[in-house]
């Protein structure tokens, strides 16, 4: 939804709730959209630190993750498993 700055100014509780209930509540200023209200909830989603790829990976259960490979008993890939 988007508001009115003066309306906005006189129902910051009802912009408030309704930024909690419905989500980012737009702002706008002489026909112009100038400003977002979001929850803290959302605040927090949006500036918590990024997991790296490593870090994503390592906090991953492999337990039960089978890397185990049929070869032959060279170690080589016989023909039918490159086709």
């Amino acid at each position: 939804m988007t508001w009115q700055l003066q309306d906005a100014k006189n129902k910051l509780s009802e912009v408030v709730n309704t930024s909690i209930i419905n989500g980012p509540q737009i702002i706008s200023r002489r026909g112009h959209n100038t400003a977002v209200l979001i929850s803290y909830k959302e605040y927090q989603k949006l500036t918590s630190k990024k997991k790296s790829v490593k870090e994503a990976i390592m906090a991953m259960d492999l337990s039960k993750l089978d890397l185990s490979r049929d070869k032959s008993p060279t170690g080589r890939a016989t023909p039918t498993e490159i086709y």
